[in-house]
């Protein structure tokens, strides 16, 4: 008997790299990819690490995180020395990065959330001892960007509102954009832990939605090497350019982006 061959599987599209030389490489994460594995996920057997390591023919070292719906610059090391180096940066609060999210409600036209935030274990940690609840110091500023009220209920109100908000942590806590924007009321669209699960579905009915609106669409750093300062986009695509046209920014964005 004929056994039919399976067709293989499609290969994988390649990362988006925004910067590369000897010692680090950039690449626009998409959202929905995990960086690492994770015990909190076991099944998934898709990394940026692994894609990464593939498609450049090198080792990689993560230095900082994005969370798996979260999507735009995500900065490796291609050795130990620079990984080290770049963590010094990032610990001692030296790399500037900036945010795009959409937001439930009108929040503020600018404000600075100084909330401390509980600490969260990482993946590691799972397998050991339980960690200090003890709360970590944690500021994010924000700036309003855009507006939009669609004449959709979902709460007690006949139509609904939202914004579009550029966001600059100062420090660097576990899901700390997520849990501030849920701290003031205004909590990122499509986000399914801290968000608000009927604007969720709004938005995957309305736009097709099928990720958190959050993205981390400009990084400025120093160069680890060279001592060169090193400025790292990633413009915001998909999905997301696909809800904010529906809500009728898309031309505001564009001239925020040429204006940098």
């Amino acid at each position: 008997m004929h056994t039919p061959t399976l067709p293989s599987p499609a290969p994988e599209p390649p990362l988006p790299i925004l910067f590369q030389d000897d010692s680090l490489v950039a690449i626009h994460k998409p959202s929905g990819l995990l960086v690492h594995r994770t015990v909190l996920d076991r099944h998934e057997t898709r990394f940026a690490v692994q894609l990464l390591r593939d498609q450049i023919g090198r080792h990689v070292f993560p230095v900082h995180r994005l969370d798996r719906g979260t999507s735009g610059v995500l900065l490796f090391a291609l050795d130990k020395d620079t990984a080290r180096r770049l963590t010094r940066q990032f610990e001692a609060q030296q790399v500037d990065k900036r945010y795009l999210a959409i937001v439930r409600g009108h929040p503020p036209e600018a404000g600075s959330i100084d909330h401390a935030l509980s600490r969260e274990r990482d993946d590691l940690e799972f397998q050991g001892e339980a960690s200090s609840q003890a709360a970590q110091e944690a500021r994010t500023d924000y700036r309003r960007l855009a507006v939009a009220e669609i004449p959709y209920a979902v709460d007690r109100y006949p139509s609904s509102r939202y914004a579009l908000v550029e966001l600059t942590p100062h420090t660097g806590r576990r899901h700390q954009i997520r849990r501030h924007l849920k701290h003031i009321a205004h909590p990122i669209i499509g986000d399914s832990t801290f968000g608000k699960g009927r604007h969720n579905r709004l938005f995957q009915e309305l736009y097709g939605n099928q990720r958190m609106l959050l993205a981390c669409t400009r990084m400025a750093l120093t160069h680890p090497h060279t001592g060169a300062p090193l400025v790292l986009e990633a413009p915001v695509d998909g999905d997301f350019v696909r809800v904010m046209d529906g809500l009728g920014w898309g031309a505001q964005v564009a001239t925020l982006q040429a204006c940098r």
